[in-house]
């Protein structure tokens, strides 16, 4: 949900993953994003299970005990479309080296100042996927997360991404997938009934279908090895994972 959906139509490819309204609509919210309770509340209630997920699919690709204190240590991970470094500073927390790269200047701020004020050091840049990978940049971790759904050229993106991860390394994917089910869930009634997401955070057409992820990935030389559905317990106040990717899911590739 950070700021680097789909502008682009079938057969046509942009030279640039930027969409500036997505960037100007997040920049906008920037001051929110550490305020548990206010327009990035979901992404609060997000956080503990893609953090947990995150956490033990990276101990198991590694071999890391996942009860160590510092169990990312000597790993380097970028946050790409990090926002305000709700993802960063956990794994910074956890040892690794993180940049945190988003296209808006404003998002990068906040997040630096946020890290400085808890003690963390996290490199945040303004800068976007492709100018990263084009410097050759490579990690060990790609965390590409609420971020798909938002940027003009899904292909270009995703092979940017995937370009930078190193031999042995991952890249998570979360996203919200294109299906009847989750326009009535995640757009309208998140945006207009539960009134979790300013209205117009998301775009129907701009959400992304599993198998539209898979092909950019193996174009990359990335192979798919884990996809998990999430979903919202009422109930319980949060998320857990599920067997039903039909609304919010992750997705973890990894390149030989």
């Amino acid at each position: 949900m950070a700021t680097t959906a789909r502008t682009t139509k079938p057969g046509t490819k942009s030279a640039t993953t930027i969409d500036q309204t997505e960037i100007d609509r997040f920049t906008a919210m920037a001051a929110d994003w550490w305020n548990p309770t206010g327009k990035f509340r979901p992404l609060h209630k997000f956080n503990p299970v893609r953090l947990e997920y995150i956490k033990r699919q990276v101990c198991a690709n590694f071999g890391r005990d996942v009860n160590e204190p510092d169990v990312l240590n000597g790993l380097r991970f970028l946050d790409i479309g990090c926002g305000g470094g709700l993802l960063s500073e956990p794994m910074a927390r956890l040892g690794a080296e993180v940049v945190g790269a988003d296209a808006s200047a404003t998002n990068v701020e906040i997040a630096s100042i946020h890290a400085k004020q808890s003690g963390l050091e996290i490199d945040y840049r303004a800068v976007t996927a492709e100018e990263m990978a084009d410097a050759g940049e490579t990690f060990d971790v790609v965390l590409n997360m609420e971020v798909v759904e938002h940027v003009a050229d899904v292909d270009l993106f995703i092979g940017k991404c995937a370009s930078m991860v190193r031999p042995g390394g991952l890249i998570f994917i979360a996203t919200i997938n294109r299906t009847p089910k989750a326009w009535a869930l995640a757009i309208f009634a998140a945006e207009n009934v539960l009134r979790w997401l300013p209205r117009g955070t998301h775009e129907y057409e701009r959400l992304v279908r599993p198998h539209e992820l898979e092909a950019p990935l193996a174009a990359a030389g990335l192979q798919v090895i884990d996809c998990t559905g999430v979903f919202y317990n009422p109930l319980a106040d949060r998320w857990n994972l599920s067997r039903d990717m039909d609304v919010n899911y992750m997705m973890l590739a990894r390149r030989p």
